[in-house]
């Protein structure tokens, strides 16, 4: 059984997320961990020599205590879907987020992370912020963001934007599988650029290739990337984009500009991260 990775700090986005996790957890046949993590603010022991040990212990309690209240919730939307078969375990922690999320995706074997794209305090920061390449290039496996605003539809269309690599094609045969358990067709997409080095004998040979999936190869001419993919995912009715990591370009380009917002607010399009290897 696959493991799902869920970090929550129980807002409206995560609560939101978890749907998306819920049901992506059946698709897949995965089990869910949820993760929620919270840094003790740091006291001077000078100034609290008696007490010091009672603070640190009361805050752990409270965090501790408002983690249990939370979980009940999220076991009634499980059952509200239908989905109370789905394997829910939990990780509290201490610490820096970003830490233990890759800890437990190290200690849990874990397959999939999935996340709500906006948070409160460090989480914006965490989700938003320059920790975002981070996170993703700290760990080897998928991350599937969630739009605050995303709410879960049934995936029909699958979108993959590839160069045309020969190492997309094995993230592309990872999509295949995923698109399969859905009976969802994967539309892949490659924006030719006027200084593009992909050639039509290339894309004619992954035509040939995977021919017998469930997969439509586009290529569109165009010298906006960006633009070009936000129509793609427009009108060709994607549910989830696809896309594989290009180290700190790609954040750059993609998910710290502008056209983000247009991604997470206008379109409300979950995006899988895959890895390249």
């Amino acid at each position: 059984m696959k493991k799902i990775l869920f970090p929550t700090d129980f807002s409206d986005a995560a609560t939101n997320a978890f749907v998306h996790a819920l049901e992506f957890a059946k698709i897949v046949n995965a089990e869910l961990i949820l993760l929620h993590t919270f840094e003790i603010p740091v006291y001077d022991s000078q100034f609290f020599p008696e007490n010091y040990a009672t603070i640190y212990s009361s805050i752990e309690l409270a965090k501790f205590e408002m983690f249990k209240d939370e979980i009940p919730k999220l076991r009634t939307i499980a059952a509200e879907r239908n989905l109370s078969d789905i394997v829910i375990k939990h990780r509290l922690m201490d610490g820096d987020l970003l830490y233990n999320l890759k800890n437990a995706v190290e200690e849990d074997q874990i397959d999939f992370v999935i996340m709500g794209t906006t948070g409160v305090s460090d989480w914006t920061k965490f989700f938003l912020g320059s920790n975002t390449s981070s996170v993703i290039s700290g760990v080897d496996v998928p991350v599937l963001c969630i739009p605050e605003n995303a709410n879960f539809k049934k995936i029909k269309t699958i979108g993959f934007t590839t160069r045309y690599r020969e190492k997309d094609k094995k993230e592309l045969k990872k999509v295949l599988k995923i698109a399969k358990k859905t009976n969802a067709k994967v539309k892949s997409l490659y924006v030719k650029t006027s200084n593009s080095d992909v050639t039509d004998v290339t894309v004619k040979e992954w035509e040939k290739e995977f021919a017998g999936e469930n997969v439509e190869f586009l290529v569109l001419p165009s010298d906006e990337v960006k633009e070009t993919i936000l129509d793609f995912i427009l009108y060709k009715d994607i549910d989830i984009l696809t896309t594989i990591t290009h180290k700190r370009s790609f954040f750059e380009s993609i998910f710290e500009s502008s056209f983000s917002k247009k991604i997470t607010k206008e379109v409300s399009v979950p995006v899988l991260i895959m890895h390249e290897d």
